[in-house]
């Protein structure tokens, strides 16, 4: 099949009339100069990108968006009230609201999710017979809602620094990091939407001495390998304490950085910090409408990406689900600690929500409109109240600086239109599948 691409995003520039040739699921041919739509291809108004990856999902936190927004507090405060929802999933509502939320994300251009999975086992830590029950809901979730996943399957060991695990946190507990790879062993990739990758959840929830076999078993397999890192300076000072180094030291030393690892959101970092990210090619992925939502802080992506390390984005709580927000989150928050614009171009920031977040995923062959990638697409309306005006050939910096979730009219994965006019071809009712799924896990 074809699609005719009003105007297309080709990573440097915005061209007007491109057509993109699809068979079995990827892109054979990339055509410009096409002023007119061929006979019978698909028209896409508007500028269509790559498909937009979300490299950090915690999909259960959805059901917090508004009630964690009540009053003050602190991330530790907010935790609180996360754990009173994880308390309530079972596989058949994890599914259910996983669903919905995948599916907002498909309205709102993302073709693949990095999702960060620690919820394992039933409350109290009781084992389901089938030991993946959580990690299958997910894969299935993402399937039915039209999207690629990366099943971050997560280590969680401890409550903080050798403490064992609270009552919430035992259903997250495989206890031992070698039960761990056990189970994450158990996990297939025999579906075509999905990879698996593996998680460190934080060195205060991964003791030191079992880091390696996390990172080990990533490594085997070629996998993506995901850590929380520095999100807060409580975080930092704890470390410090039990082991007379940062986190990011830490896991240095036992081998969890390099080119396929990606720490989330290295918000309070040393400037050797920074260094051992960068020199080890470990990627970073900013999050920060949550960094701000929970008042985390604004970490340093520009000094990480000068010294070497790849950025990524991710709506990682989902105060809401919007990679244009993230992207220009990301300059905006940089202008405001620095007082300075333009850290980054338009299209370095589409780059960190396509091509690289899809990296660091595990899925180098999505990300670019160009022969053999994988054919995911996402069009965003040039002709809303929010991106009328600019010239078309300005498509990357109203997408960036103006454009949001509202404004994705299609989405498009493996040449298969999961969002057509802004309307779910999957899954009719998004919102009604949302507010139903959250109601049976509200408190």
């Amino acid at each position: 099949m074809t699609y005719w691409l009003e105007h297309a995003w080709l990573d440097t520039h915005v061209e007007p009339g491109v057509a993109v040739d699809v068979a079995d699921g990827r892109i054979t041919a990339v055509r410009t100069g096409v002023d007119t739509p061929p006979p019978g291809a698909t028209t896409l108004r508007g500028l269509t990108l790559p498909g937009l990856a979300n490299a950090h999902s915690h999909a259960f936190h959805r059901a917090l968006r508004g009630t964690v927004q009540v009053g003050t507090g602190t991330f530790w405060t907010w935790r609180e009230v996360m754990y009173g929802v994880a308390d309530k999933l079972t596989p058949d509502t994890y599914y259910a609201l996983a669903r919905a939320v995948y599916a907002e994300m498909a309205l709102a251009g993302i073709t693949c999710v990095g999702e960060f999975h620690y919820l394992h086992h039933a409350p109290g830590g009781t084992r389901y017979s089938d030991p993946n029950a959580m990690g299958e809901a997910l894969l299935a979730a993402a399937a039915d809602a039209g999207i690629r996943i990366t099943l971050l399957d997560t280590a969680y060991l401890s409550a903080g620094f050798g403490a064992p695990p609270n009552h919430h946190q035992l259903r997250f507990s495989d206890g031992t990091a070698e039960n761990w790879a056990q189970r994450a062993d158990a996990l297939k990739e025999g579906h075509g939407h999905a990879r698996i990758g593996a998680a460190v959840h934080s060195v205060r929830a991964v003791p030191a001495a079992q880091l390696a076999t996390v990172a080990e078993w990533a490594r085997a397999r070629q996998a993506p390998l995901h850590v929380h890192l520095s999100e807060q300076t409580a975080e930092n000072d704890a470390c410090h304490q039990a082991h007379g180094r940062t986190p990011t030291q830490l896991l240095s030393e036992h081998g969890v950085l390099g080119p396929r690892t990606t720490a989330v959101h290295a918000t309070h970092l040393t400037g050797e910090d920074v260094e051992l990210l960068g020199d080890s090619g470990t990627g970073v992925c900013m999050c920060p409408t949550t960094e701000r939502d929970l008042a985390d802080g604004i970490g340093p992506a520009a000094r990480l990406q000068g010294r070497g390390s790849t950025l990524s984005l991710g709506s990682d709580s989902h105060a809401v689900i919007d990679l244009l927000e993230e992207a220009r989150a990301m300059e905006l928050d940089e202008r405001l600690r620095t007082r300075r614009r333009g850290h980054w171009t338009a299209a370095a920031l589409l780059r960190a929500a396509t091509a690289d977040g899809h990296a660091a995923l595990g899925w180098e062959d999505a990300g670019a409109l160009r022969a053999g990638a994988l054919a995911d697409l996402t069009t965003i309306a040039l002709d809303s109240v929010r991106t009328a005006g600019p010239l078309p050939r300005l498509g990357a910096e109203t997408a960036v600086f103006a454009a949001s979730a509202a404004d994705v009219r299609h989405t498009v994965v493996g040449g298969r239109q999961i969002v057509r006019d802004g309307v779910h071809t999957l899954l009719a009712d998004v919102p009604t599948a949302l507010a139903e799924s959250i109601a049976a896990v509200r408190g």
